[in-house]
């Protein structure tokens, strides 16, 4: 069986090369994290198994990758990047690695959340650019944190929280349970929440799930962090509630549309911090990555699922 990581970038390259065993399957390592969509039928060519890290793959172009029959996708969402169920129809099957960056993404959220508070990125642009700009933050200790979907991200970003003194309630779409947590409604969370944080894959359920209406049932001036997909969220509703202080920040991670475009309105304005969907970028978080895609093609070159 022949494989391609068709979107290796240097650090990827890099784990992909220390991580692989003798008598691994034939890997090549295209390293061009800027490959396009188009180019994929060229360069797969006749491998079974393609590794993609944030690469489009539209159905369409899949069906021209003749010898395809695996992709093994670097996280949880492959469907802001692919249609797994229409890949399913051409016989070819999606693969997905969990629980690598559970640590990470936590940190990064945590991070974004206590930006926002505290206004660092407005004061960091103003200092740079000459102005001596101070801004009224948000004491966190002793305020509520809601988590809205509560897998291993969240837990991690509980056990953060609770170690910083904050109340944490959540909501999942399935019962859970988890100590220190107290499991309420999505309308009680949005309502309760000084913080909300957003920890959901993205499906066709949970497409748009933040939308006017209930971004409209927060309370006023909360925090809205979003470390999981851009499309969870209604991207216009949110900017008006930001610019209406409904929202008093944002801390985001992931948007709408990926890479964003050049002069997006998001970066017009000075209440949203904004990271280049990076959360789960660590040396730890890319060995745990790299060494469960690497697995995954191990597994599928013997059992051929």
């Amino acid at each position: 069986m022949r494989a391609v990581f068709v979107d290796a970038n240097e650090t990827l390259s890099a784990v992909t090369e220390k991580l692989s065993r003798a008598g691994d399957p034939d890997l090549t390592i295209n390293r061009n994290p800027s490959v396009t969509s188009q180019e994929l039928p060229g360069l797969l060519g006749d491998a079974e198994l393609a590794i993609i890290d944030h690469t489009h793959l539209p159905t369409e172009i899949a069906r021209q990758c003749r010898s395809l029959k695996h992709v093994v996708f670097l996280g949880t969402g492959p469907r802001s990047y692919m249609n797994p169920d229409e890949l399913a129809e051409h016989g070819i099957t999606v693969h997905i690695v969990k629980g690598y960056g559970d640590t990470a993404v936590a940190e990064c959220a945590f991070a974004l959340m206590w930006a926002a508070a505290k206004g660092f990125a407005r004061m960091d642009r103003g200092m740079r650019a000459g102005q001596w700009l101070r801004t009224d933050g948000v004491q966190l200790t002793g305020k509520t944190l809601g988590l809205v979907g509560f897998g291993g991200i969240a837990a991690e970003v509980a056990r953060l929280a609770r170690g910083a003194g904050m109340k944490v309630i959540a909501w999942n779409r399935t019962p859970r349970s988890h100590d220190g947590v107290s499991f309420v409604s999505l309308e009680t969370v949005l309502a309760e929440s000084d913080v909300v944080s957003l920890h959901l894959l993205l499906t066709d359920e949970t497409r748009g799930l933040i939308t006017r209406e209930r971004i409209a049932a927060m309370k006023p001036g909360a925090i809205l962090v979003n470390t999981a997909r851009g499309a969870l969220v209604d991207e216009d509703a949110m900017v008006e509630a930001l610019r209406s202080g409904q929202i008093r920040h944002a801390g985001l991670d992931v948007y709408a549309i990926e890479p964003m475009p050049e002069g997006h309105v998001l970066t017009t304005l000075e209440n949203v911090t904004l990271s280049a969907h990076s959360a789960f970028r660590t040396p730890e978080a890319s060995d745990n990555l790299i060494g469960a895609a690497l697995d995954h093609c191990r597994r599928i070159a013997a059992t051929g699922r």
